[in-house]
């Protein structure tokens, strides 16, 4: 595979830890607003990379990356806030789904979206059956049947828009769960005869999804997490 003149250097870079640049180190969401923003300079125009490219840079960096339509985008690491509700969204999954075909996996798994090019990793991902693999990596999965993201102030826009959509086109999901991290609310896009139906939830309800067989109590997943 013949890769770009610059490619060393930019291997190079992620190995130390810098990212491939400033701008790359940007959420997907950010570097969007930026595209589009009028009063922001625009970067020169940057090399189109292959998903085998970001795959070999991703092996070689020590922070993870999204990758969609030629571009790689940094991920922001979240707070402990965001980290302790994952946590405990990944344990009540486990109990719940335990004995079943559904495995639970932390955000340490990459999800790829064949019908849209998009890489990600989600903060939880139910895979129910044997994982399928991406045809270009064995690290990487295309059948989640549950996502779950855990949203922020940088990325709840993209979280609900753009990333939800790309998320709706896997003909393997079924839901997905949009944890707030700022109250007891969780929103839950169910796939259903016409498409997705959001259900939002708080407080004291519980959470069934007949899709994985979950009972979830909202307010435990909360508790458990400190908030």
């Amino acid at each position: 595979m013949a890769l770009p003149d610059d490619f060393g250097v930019l291997r190079h870079r992620v190995a130390l830890g810098a990212g491939i640049d400033h701008e790359s180190t940007l959420s997907l969401a950010e570097r969007r607003r930026r595209r589009y923003d009028p009063g922001v300079s625009q970067p020169a125009p940057r090399h189109s990379y292959t998903f085998r490219e970001y795959l070999t840079l991703e092996d070689a960096s020590n922070v993870k990356h999204e990758f969609f339509n030629g571009e790689i985008y940094g991920m922001a690491g979240g707070t402990p806030e965001h980290a302790a509700l994952a946590a405990s969204i990944a344990s009540a999954l486990l109990v719940s789904l335990r004995g079943g075909p559904c495995r639970v996996y932390t955000a340490d798994l990459r999800i790829r979206v064949l019908e849209t090019g998009l890489a990600t990793y989600p903060d939880v991902t139910v895979v129910c059956g044997d994982p399928q693999r991406d045809p270009q990596s064995d690290t990487t999965v295309t059948n989640p049947k549950l996502l779950v993201e855990v949203l922020s102030n940088s990325t709840a826009a993209y979280d609900r828009g753009e990333k939800l959509q790309h998320y709706k086109s896997i003909p393997s999901l079924q839901a997905v769960m949009l944890v707030s991290r700022t109250s007891r609310r969780i929103e839950v896009h169910e796939r259903a005869d016409t498409g997705f139906r959001n259900t939002v939830y708080a407080e004291e309800d519980r959470i069934k999804l007949a899709c994985v067989g979950l009972d979830l109590s909202l307010s435990s997943v909360y508790e458990d997490a400190g908030l």
